[in-house]
């Protein structure tokens, strides 16, 4: 039995707009036998007061059948900004994970931290990735890079990065 965590972050590119759900089995206990589903539930009514409705919409007309077809062919463009950004990386040797079953792609630079990465691409490339730190010890050494973007500023910046990262 498991708490299950889900959102429209990835799936429907709602990034940022905080919008999914969370399923916790009513016959999830503690040992002591007092049901978590209260607990969760106190949680979430004290710290979160719900999406708003206009984002609730949005939800919903993700999942109507015509919003779906609309929603694959949005996420399948990203894909393809995604395959972009991991052919430039690898391209350079670069060990990428991510961006096959969504539209972030994690970039190794060995013997950097990647503070050190995100500021050297910053600076001399005008790109802005997120340093794989921020997501918790693991990402040390790793810059995220998202594929959510128009395909001219992907490609401009894979040939900045080509540039830069091979000097």
């Amino acid at each position: 039995m498991a708490i299950e965590i889900s959102s429209f972050s990835k799936f429907a590119g709602f990034t940022g707009v905080r919008l999914g759900w969370t399923v916790v089995p009513e016959e999830l206990v503690y040992a002591n036998g007092y049901p978590m589903i209260r607990d969760y539930d106190r949680i979430v009514c004290t710290c979160f007061n719900g999406a708003s409705n206009i984002v609730q919409a949005g939800g919903l007309a993700c999942l109507s059948e015509e919003g779906f077809e609309a929603l694959k062919r949005t996420m399948g463009y990203y894909m393809e900004n995604a395959k972009i950004l991991v052919e430039t990386f690898e391209s350079m040797g670069k060990k990428v994970y991510g961006g096959k079953n969504g539209p972030y792609v994690w970039v190794h630079f060995p013997g950097l931290s990647s503070w050190q990465v995100f500021n050297k691409i910053l600076e001399r490339a005008a790109i802005v990735t997120v340093p794989g730190i921020g997501f918790g010890p693991g990402g040390e050494g790793y810059v995220r890079v998202s594929a959510f973007g128009h395909r001219e500023c992907i490609l401009e910046a894979s040939r900045r990065l080509t540039k830069l990262l091979l000097k």
